[in-house]
């Protein structure tokens, strides 16, 4: 280091002794004859004494010789004469001595400006001296760390591959023992079955015998009884184990009827996570909702009876979760999160599956695609992906060229997608086809999408605080429902429609529930319990979720509140 400084300091006094010399050669015969002319002046001035004392000598001698003869007359005019011209050139050689020292003044507060202008490229020189030795010490630590991170990457890649190897043989023999079970299953009702025909021949046998054992026949047959029933139980739990009942099920009968009521007042309220919650889903067969919030979890509520009680907690998101999705049979929920990725658990057991990478942005929505194996997902990078569930990978890729709020599927097959978009627009997809079939513009951003049972209708919340209803047999808004104190809270409140599709459902920025009637285009209620510190400061609401039966409402909002709202 010392040398260095040593060095670029011999070198800039090299430089400044070749500068000097540069500027000096040029003027040094402008000094040189600056030095003639001032050594002519000074022989001129001493020759000019000279001659004016001979000339005073002359006149002097002339007067005592009493005017002399013209001879003399004639050299004092030629000395005089002489005289003249001498003091002319003196008179010309001060003007150009004038000249010359005005030059040189000139020269030398150039010169000055110069040194000045020198002296602060030294010191920028100097510190960027000082700055590039920094840099330096700084690229070095970087280059360093650098090293560091792609070990440690390295490291942590290998040891990714190890465990995704461990899960696969783990996945392959759970297939195996799913399989086992499976054909358990079919072995016991097939067993079942062949023991209630065995009953029940013995039971056609038991009548046919003679009167006076009717009492002991009674008897038997109320055993009997008892034990197909007991039987008949057991096969319906078997199917149930096997098989999961849709919402379509339960509407054409295999539950009660959804004939939605307007909720009228709070039977629930319950702190859901530890800050926003952004998310509100029912399972489509019983009184078990999940909640997605910024604490990176999915969490399950059971609520029955005016009560809340926690079912479980779905980990292993790195970022807040922005929604979640049931699959139509309800084993299966999805969550997609901020941290890029989707994330697919079971219900039952509350094992993360699947996780789905590959957007590079926040992934906003997340919904499964018709069957439980293929799920759909949009995001801040402009693109929707479909996903395959049994290859665990992306199968298609659309860029739709705006952020992805929502999503919604058309039908049970998945073959119609729709998206809300950050750009005022909604795109409809086909999964056959790259492009988008069809776009709608709005006049502000849309937050989400939700469909009709019937897929006839779809509801859009728009950020210009209306919420568009479109016919989706003729592809154009319908209806829109508006009201003064409705304000959109968020990029990504949720409106959801009534299981019958007869209200609307949306969280207002005031901490307000509205609900309109889809036929009336009124406003048929608005609920009020969303508080964040106090009676009057309330928090946005984020999401709303109707229960598939039509007899609850959900809520939650961006102070960790949730509600569940019922007319009773």
């Amino acid at each position: 280091m010392a040398t260095a400084e040593v060095n670029w300091r011999e070198n800039i006094l090299s430089k400044l002794q070749e500068r000097n010399r540069f500027q000096t050669d040029c003027f040094q015969d402008l000094i040189a004859q600056h030095n003639k002319i001032f050594d002519a002046v000074n022989a001129l001035k001493h020759e000019n004494l000279q001659l004016s004392i001979q000339n005073e000598k002359l006149r002097l001698d002339g007067d005592r010789a009493g005017g002399g003869d013209s001879r003399l007359h004639e050299k004092i005019q030629c000395l005089e004469q002489k005289l003249l011209t001498q003091q002319e050139e003196l008179t010309e050689l001060h003007r150009r001595k004038g000249e010359n020292s005005q030059q040189i003044i000139d020269l030398n507060a150039k010169l000055q400006e110069k040194e000045k202008l020198i002296v602060m490229k030294d010191i920028s020189l100097a510190e960027n001296a000082a700055k590039i030795t920094s840099l330096q010490a700084e690229i070095t630590l970087f280059d360093r760390n650098n090293k560091e991170l792609k070990l440690l990457n390295e490291a942590l890649r290998d040891e990714h591959q190890a465990l995704h190897l461990a899960f696969t043989c783990l996945e392959d023999k759970l297939r195996k023992l799913q399989d086992e079970n499976r054909q358990l299953v079919e072995r016991l009702m097939n067993y079942k079955t062949k023991d209630a025909d065995r009953m029940n021949e013995e039971n056609e046998n038991f009548l046919n015998e003679d009167t006076k054992h009717f009492s002991s026949v009674r008897h038997t047959f109320s055993l009997f009884r008892k034990r197909f029933a007991k039987m008949q139980k057991e096969i319906e739990e078997a199917c149930r184990d096997t098989r999961g009942v849709s919402p379509e099920d339960l509407q054409e009968g295999y539950g009660p009827s959804c004939q939605s009521t307007i909720p009228t007042k709070a039977c629930v309220k319950f702190d859901a996570h530890d800050g926003e919650v952004n998310a509100v889903k029912w399972s489509p067969l019983d009184r078990l909702v999940a909640t997605g919030g910024a604490d990176r979890k999915v969490k399950l509520w059971e609520i029955s009876k005016g009560t809340c009680e926690s079912k479980g907690m779905l980990v292993g998101s790195n970022a807040g979760v922005m929604a979640v999705d049931f699959d139509s049979t309800g084993t299966l929920i999805l969550g997609a999160s901020n941290d890029y990725a989707s994330r697919v658990w079971t219900v039952a057991d509350q094992r993360l599956r699947h996780t789905l990478t590959g957007h590079s942005g926040k992934v906003m929505a997340a919904k499964f695609l018709g069957e439980a194996s293929k799920v759909v997902t949009g995001s801040h990078d402009r693109t929707l992906k479909i996903w395959d569930l049994r290859s665990r990978a992306c199968i298609e890729t659309k860029f739709a060229g705006s952020s992805c709020n929502d999503l919604a599927i058309v039908d049970s097959s998945g073959s119609t997608i729709i998206s809300g978009h950050f750009d005022k627009s909604i795109r409809f997809w086909d999964t056959r086809s790259e492009s988008s079939a069809n776009n709608i513009l709005f006049n502000g951003k849309v937050t989400s999408l939700d469909l009709t049972r019937d897929g006839k209708y779809l509801i859009c919340c728009v950020r210009d605080d209306t919420l568009k209803l479109l016919d989706l047999r003729m592809n154009h808004v319908v209806n829109s429902f508006s009201s003064d104190g409705f304000k959109v809270g968020c990029d990504w409140a949720r409106v959801t429609f009534s299981p019958d599709g007869q209200y609307l459902a949306v969280g207002s920025a005031d901490g307000s529930v509205y609900i309109w009637g889809v036929s009336s285009s009124k406003v048929e209620g608005v609920l009020k319990e969303h508080s964040s510190h106090g009676l009057f400061s309330r928090s946005a609401v984020t999401a709303t979720g109707w229960h598939p039966y039509g007899t609850m409402l959900a809520s939650v909002d961006r102070s960790k509140k949730a509600v569940i709202w019922s007319d009773i």
